[in-house]
């Protein structure tokens, strides 16, 4: 079934359908209702897959005519190596599309971007109790051995 799903980078005329995608990521983390993301953060995020100096892009999986999952990336300066570090911040699929090789497919379409741009990494964090999406994680890549460490400002 894999075969008839498409990688692509997103357009403008995909907004909505992107919107529905990342609406449904945010909820998967818990950011609905009074833990929203402000608007003005969506609108912002949006923008910044079509601004050509903005390091960060966006992939859609589409299968006939409809979105099944979003991922999101970054390429970011190191202090470890010279090539540019690609980040995978975001990685969605309906639940519909789950099983079905979307989330491996998007996978494999941010390492193809990144080695294009001459990345010398691809990394990414989950949550720990996506035990799910970490057993393809597990398949696709390997554990770091790093936790993240973070405060809110």
């Amino acid at each position: 079934m894999a075969d008839d799903l498409r990688i692509r980078p997103v357009v403008r005329a995909d907004r909505d359908r992107w919107l529905l995608l990342w609406e449904g990521y945010n909820a998967f983390y818990g950011r609905t209702g009074d833990t929203a993301l402000d608007p003005a953060i969506t609108a912002m995020t949006w923008e910044r897959f079509f601004d050509a100096y903005e390091p960060v892009h966006a992939l859609v999986a589409e299968r006939d005519g409809r979105l099944l999952g979003l991922t999101h990336y970054l390429f970011h300066r190191s202090t470890t190596a010279i090539e540019p570090s690609c980040y995978l911040q975001d990685l969605f699929t309906t639940a519909q599309a789950r099983g079905q090789g979307v989330g491996r497919a998007l996978i494999e379409a941010v390492y193809a971007a990144a080695g294009a741009a001459g990345a010398s990494r691809v990394y990414w964090q989950t949550h720990e109790t996506n035990t799910t999406a970490m057993k393809l994680y597990d398949q696709v890549a390997e554990k770091s051995g790093f936790l993240v460490y973070r405060k809110l400002l």
